[in-house]
């Protein structure tokens, strides 16, 4: 909540990249990470005379990222020339669809802030991508045309989210569905998952959207959560100080965390499009259609309702853990040779994303094996070690995937469980902390936490936590 008074209303421009081999209209590659302007051709720099040829793998893609976002799909459909000139679009217009795009009419259901949303899909249009400038400073700005011609994506949808933590939701989830249809890597500090984003604020109650703007070329989730956060504070200050607000499209600055103006915000028709007309119509049949869809896999959606179901996981749970293929595949290995599947969940969702996110892993990769992670599991429940210490393990197992068993052993992580050794650390806590000891004979029972936590302290985080609790309130009761 940004102001009590204030609405904030999102919608997103999402731009993907799609996985083909060669650009959408030549034969150059689409290979990551060549040296400058070594990946262009007169075709995809727009020489005068060339004629472009449509992928036909571009437009399989967009149908089956379509019917993966459950879209209607275009039947007949064109590409149109959209003009502006700007230093990385050499040939000063872009190849893209404006009244016929292929996708239209779709949906996709997400879990944010308790609750499960569903937020529309506008559509879902090809195009090429522009060049990429290189800005450095004082020296000037350099131009790389590898980017220029690269098959795009852009999936758009309605205003529909009104949080950061909604449309991270709806991101997650979008960007899950693409790579289990396959059709991007969804590499984000590449840039093939990227977006923009519109937003304007309004008084709660009113009906009529505010002036919007468009913060640009985002390609992180923690970028776009910061920029969602600095431009709805900007557009709520600006307008309780009585002043009015611009359409206008925006730069996110990362270091500065602030974002600028760039220009003024562009309508359809200051584009000038017009169909393309060196490029045919794009004629999509129903046989068509039949066939991509049954290239379709198992979709998020089907494995979560089968999480809920089956494992009894709350509908939060399970969508975190089909935010990828990967992780989906690693939990159901793993809960194929272990019940406790809630345990399971519990310790990918908090310890595993943690340590994926400190590495920045795309690729969601998990080291430890799902045989040493039923293990750890056998030895909480068998109280060889507690939670606590499972956390030491896991650490140990990332960097090593040596067996738990081991580690306890190497380590002397075993739990101590002996009623002589507690009793004897739990009186000493009592008598060094008297004030606690009275706090909790006052009923206050936060008290006790802190009594807890000195045992754990002592011992290393080794004591046997419900034995704790145990014999520290008989001690105290006495």
């Amino acid at each position: 909540m940004f102001d009590k008074d204030y609405e904030v209303v999102i919608g997103l421009e999402v731009h993907v990249e799609l996985k083909t081999k060669t650009k959408i209209f030549c034969g150059c590659s689409t290979e990551f990470g060549a040296e400058p302007n070594t990946q262009c051709c007169p075709i995809c720099m727009g020489f005068p005379g060339t004629l472009p040829v449509l992928n036909g793998k571009v437009v399989d893609y967009a149908i089956k990222a379509g019917l993966a976002t459950n879209c209607k799909i275009t039947a007949r459909g064109k590409q149109d020339r959209k003009n502006y000139f700007y230093p990385d679009l050499p040939k000063a217009y872009q190849v893209s669809q404006l009244d016929l795009p292929l996708c239209y009419e779709g949906y996709i259901d997400v879990e944010a802030e308790g609750k499960s949303r569903r937020i529309r899909i506008t559509r879902i249009h090809i195009e090429e991508d522009a060049g990429k400038l290189i800005h450095k400073g004082e020296e000037g700005t350099l131009v790389d045309c590898n980017r220029g011609g690269m098959p795009l994506i852009e999936i758009v949808s309605e205003p529909d989210m009104r949080s950061a933590e909604e449309v991270r939701a709806y991101l997650q989830k979008l960007r899950a569905i693409l790579l289990y249809a396959d059709v991007s890597d969804c590499k984000m500090n590449e840039g093939s998952f990227r977006c923009d984003v519109n937003l304007s604020v309004r008084k709660f109650g009113e009906k009529e959207l505010g002036t919007r703007t468009e913060t640009k070329n985002l390609n992180s989730f923690n970028a776009i959560a910061r920029a969602i956060e600095s431009e709805a504070t900007r557009q709520i200050k600006t307008l309780k100080a009585g002043g009015k607000l611009v359409q206008e499209t925006r730069r996110w600055d990362q270091d500065k965390q602030k974002s600028f103006s760039m220009r003024t915000k562009e309508d359809a028709e200051d584009y000038r499009y017009f169909p393309d007309p060196d490029l045919m119509p794009i004629v999509i049949t129903d046989e068509k259609i039949r066939e991509i869809a049954s290239q379709l896999p198992e979709l998020p959606d089907t494995r979560k309702k089968v999480y809920i179901e089956k494992y009894n996981l709350s509908p939060y749970d399970a969508e975190q853990l089909v935010s990828s293929r990967e992780i989906a595949d690693y939990f159901e290995k793993t809960v194929e040779k272990c019940s406790n599947a809630k345990m399971v969940a519990n310790f990918i969702m908090t310890d595993f994303f943690r340590l994926l996110a400190l590495e920045g892993d795309d690729n969601n990769r998990i080291p430890i094996s799902s045989e040493n992670l039923v293990e750890l599991v056998q030895k909480i429940e068998d109280n060889t070690i507690n939670i606590g210490i499972s956390k030491k393990i896991i650490e140990e197992m990332w960097k090593t995937d040596k067996r738990p068993s081991d580690i306890i052993k190497e380590q002397g992580l075993e739990q101590i469980s002996d009623d002589s050794i507690l009793i004897d650390v739990a009186k000493k806590v009592i008598e060094n902390n008297t004030q606690s000891v009275a706090d909790y004979k006052d009923g206050k029972e936060k008290a006790l936490t802190a009594l807890i936590g000195q045992v754990m302290r002592e011992t290393k985080g080794k004591a046997n936590p419900q034995m704790v609790i145990t014999l520290l309130k008989d001690l105290l009761d006495k």
